[in-house]
C-alpha cells in the first residue's frame, strides 16, 4: 500500500495525514474548505496542537503529503469528517451529510483491492445501512471486490499527535478480511495495540465509551444540583465519598462540550431509544447545566441591584488548556446571558477566534458586576482574585470550575458547583 487518500483535514484528519506522510506514506489530504488547502500548501496553516505544526511542515516539504479539494485513484481511503448532532424533537441525531459527501467523492476512484476506512464517529450500522450504497455505486461489491472498515478515533485534542500513534485501535471490517486490511495499515503507524472486530461492533464501541464518561459527569453534575438546594458545597460531599476506596465521583461543570461526550451518546439514542433511557436522561442532565449557571448568574446580579448587569465570562473553550470550542458549554452559557439582556465580556487567552470579541483580562474584568469562570485553563489558576475583584463595579465571582476554591474564603452561597463570592473591596 503506497497511495493513500485522506478526506477531511480536522482535527482528525490533518494530523493522521501529517503522520502517515512522515512514516513514508504517499498522502492526499483533501477538504471543501479551499482558504485551508491554500493555507498548509503555504505553511500558514494553525491549529493550537502540540507538534503538528513541525509534523506537517515535514510532511509537505517532503512531497509526501499534498492537499487538494478532489480526491483521487489511491490504494487506501480514510473518511475523517464531522459527523455534528442536530436537533430534532425533544433530542439530537446525527448528522452524515459530511460522510454522505466524503462517499460521494471518493466513489468514482474506487477499484479493485481498495481499502476504505471510516474514522468519522457515527451510529451503529452506518457502514452497511448508509456508507455501502454509496461506495458500491459504481458497481464494485464491499467486502467482495474492495475493503470496507471502520476505526473510530479515540484522540485527545492537545495529545493528537501523540495518541494516533500511541493509542490501542479498535478495527472493525466487513468481513475479515476487510478488518485484515485495515489492520494491516494501521499496525505500519500504530504503536498501540489493535483490536479486531466488526463493524457495526466497532461503532458502538466508540459511543459506549464516551456515553460512559457522560453519564459518570452527569452524575456529578446532579449531585451539584442536589446540593445547590441543601445549600452543600458539591466538591467537599464529592471529595469526602471518594475518600471510599472504591469510589470515584468525578467534578461537576458548567456542562460537557466537545465533540465526541456531547455528541455521541444521542447516536445510541437514535439507534435504540428504547432501551438507552440512562443514556438519554444523562445527556438531558448535562444539557441542562448552562441553564442552571445562567439562572444563578440571574439571582447574584439582582442581589446586587445590577441586572441587567456586565459579565465578564473568563473561558470560551469546550474544555481547558485547548482552543477548540465545539459544542462548548461556556458559549451556551453566554449567549444565553446576552438573550437575557446582559453584557457579554469574553476572555479566553487560547481561543483565536470566536462569536464574541475576545477582550484581555483587565478590559473584561473592568467595571463589571461578576466574574463567570467556565474554563479551567491553567493559566487561570493564579490569578489574584483580590486583585480582579477591586477592578469591578461589584464584586462578585462565580466559579463553575471550583478551581478558585481557596481564594474564596467570603462564601456567600453555593452556586451548581461553585460559588458566589464577593471580594474586593467588600
Amino acid at each position: 500500500m503506497k497511495k493513500i487518500v485522506v478526506m477531511g483535514m480536522g482535527y482528525i484528519g490533518l494530523p493522521t495525514a501529517a503522520v502517515l506522510a512522515n512514516r513514508g506514506f504517499e498522502v492526499l489530504g483533501v477538504d471543501i474548505d479551499k482558504k485551508k488547502i491554500e493555507a498548509i500548501k503555504s505553511g500558514t496553516f494553525e491549529m493550537n496542537e502540540p507538534g503538528l505544526g513541525e509534523a506537517l511542515s515535514s510532511a509537505i516539504k517532503s512531497g509526501r503529503l499534498k492537499v487538494s479539494a478532489r480526491p483521487e485513484e489511491a490504494d487506501a481511503f480514510l473518511i475523517c469528517v464531522p459527523t455534528p448532532a442536530v436537533a430534532k424533537g425533544a433530542g439530537k441525531v446525527s448528522d452524515l451529510s459530511y460522510v454522505d459527501n466524503a462517499a460521494m467523492a471518493i466513489a468514482p476512484f474506487l477499484k479493485e483491492g481498495n481499502l476504505v476506512v471510516l474514522e468519522s464517529t457515527v451510529p451503529p450500522r452506518t457502514c452497511r445501512k448508509f456508507l455501502i450504497p454509496i461506495l458500491e455505486g459504481g458497481g464494485l461489491k464491499a467486502g467482495k471486490d474492495f475493503h470496507l472498515a471502520h476505526c473510530p478515533e479515540r484522540v485527545l485534542p492537545g495529545r493528537i499527535l501523540h495518541e494516533v500513534v500511541e493509542n490501542d485501535r479498535v478495527i472493525g471490517g466487513l468481513t475479515p478480511k476487510c478488518a485484515k486490511a485495515a489492520a494491516d495499515l494501521y499496525g505500519s503507524f500504530c504503536e498501540g495495540t489493535i483490536f479486531i472486530t466488526d463493524d457495526i461492533t466497532a461503532e458502538l464501541v466508540k459511543l459506549v465509551e464516551n456515553s460512559y464518561r457522560d453519564v459518570n459527569i452527569a452524575f456529578a453534575n446532579e449531585l451539584s444540583l442536589i446540593c445547590r438546594e441543601m445549600h452543600l458545597d458539591a466538591r467537599e460531599v464529592i471529595e469526602l465519598a471518594n475518600r471510599h476506596p472504591r469510589v470515584n465521583i468525578l467534578n461537576p461543570g458548567p456542562g460537557v462540550g466537545g465533540h465526541c461526550i456531547a455528541v455521541d451518546p444521542w447516536f445510541i439514542v437514535e439507534s435504540d431509544e428504547r432501551n438507552s433511557k440512562l443514556i438519554k436522561t444523562a445527556r438531558e442532565v448535562n444539557d441542562s447545566m448552562p441553564s442552571n449557571v445562567v439562572d444563578e448568574v440571574e439571582v447574584a446580579l439582582a442581589a446586587s441591584g445590577y441586572h441587567p448587569g456586565n459579565v465578564a465570562c473568563l473561558g470560551v473553550a469546550y474544555k481547558n488548556d485547548v482552543e477548540d470550542t465545539r459544542e462548548s458549554p461556556a458559549l451556551e452559557i453566554m449567549f444565553r446571558l446576552q438573550k437575557r439582556g446582559h453584557n457579554v465580556r469574553a476572555h479566553d487567552p487560547i481561543v483565536k477566534e470566536c462569536p464574541f470579541d475576545l477582550m484581555e483580562l483587565e478590559a473584561a474584568v473592568k467595571g463589571a458586576d461578576l466574574i463567570l469562570l467556565l474554563v479551567d485553563h491553567t493559566v487561570f489558576k493564579g490569578l489574584d482574585l483580590e486583585y480582579l475583584t477591586g477592578l469591578m463595579r461589584t464584586p462578585q465571582v462565580i466559579d463553575t470550575r471550583g478551581i478558585w476554591r481557596k481564594q474564596m474564603e467570603k462564601k456567600e452561597r453555593y452556586v451548581n458547583n461553585a460559588y458566589v463570592f464577593q471580594g474586593g473591596k467588600s
